[in-house]
């Protein structure tokens, strides 16, 4: 049976889509099998050196850490990391990776987060901004934005379009999101929203947001980089 993963969004609200909350929580045990995907590896080397040379010394926010695969590196050399996820099964796995002691993890909804989370001076998000429809981009880049000090570094980190070769896109909506079909060890599969966003659709998002835009795609993956006005 194939299960369909589906968003709501509203003027006022954006929640979070069950759908797909729940095929990341049942795949949470080896969600780490992506990391390990031998062409990968070059690509994950330079990425994993560039991001502590990015938030040394930094108070930085994780939007939808996961299971933690980009909170090791970050904890490091960051002067604070908090990192959110709205789910707690991937959280406590997270919690258990190597030179995460000191992150202050928290189940947080990246749409609504909470007023006390504090404000930072950089913000970082892996393999997630894709799962965002384009329709609620920009929403999103306001709310985390009011988390931000003036002059933080926002860095999103995502699959290139090389990943369609493995999970082809099989579905597109009205609005232009795109969809693949994943299959889980139980072997139930599941319709999941994974756009793919180009630099000129990035740099609209962050129109009267933000400056300084950088973009770089490498084999597998691209960054996005900008500084908060």
């Amino acid at each position: 049976m194939l299960m369909m993963s589906s968003w709501s969004t509203g003027d006022s609200e954006m929640r979070d889509d069950q759908g797909m909350q729940t095929y990341y929580g049942e795949r949470a045990a080896y969600y780490d099998r992506v990391y390990a995907i031998p062409e990968r590896q070059a690509d994950l080397r330079l990425l994993e050196s560039w991001i502590k040379d990015t938030f040394r010394s930094r108070r930085v926010l994780e939007i939808a850490c996961g299971t933690g695969y980009w909170s090791r590196f970050i904890a490091l050399v960051a002067r604070q990391l908090t990192a959110t996820d709205i789910s707690a099964r991937v959280i406590d796995i997270a919690k258990q990776r190597e030179n995460c002691e000191s992150v202050k993890f928290r189940i947080e909804d990246a749409f609504a987060m909470s007023p006390d989370l504090g404000h930072f001076e950089s913000l970082f998000s892996g393999l997630w901004i894709s799962h965002i429809p384009r329709q609620a981009l920009r929403s999103f880049l306001e709310h985390v934005q009011q988390h931000l000090e003036s002059g933080s570094e926002v860095v999103f980190i995502d699959n290139s379009r090389r990943q369609c070769e493995e999970l082809p896109i099989v579905h597109t909506d009205g609005d232009g999101n795109t969809y693949q079909d994943r299959q889980l060890d139980d072997g139930s599969r599941h319709r999941i929203l994974k756009n793919f966003p180009g630099v000129l659709e990035l740099e609209a998002a962050i129109e009267d947001l933000g400056v300084n835009p950088r973009y770089e795609e490498l084999d597998h993956y691209w960054w996005f980089t900008y500084c908060v006005k």
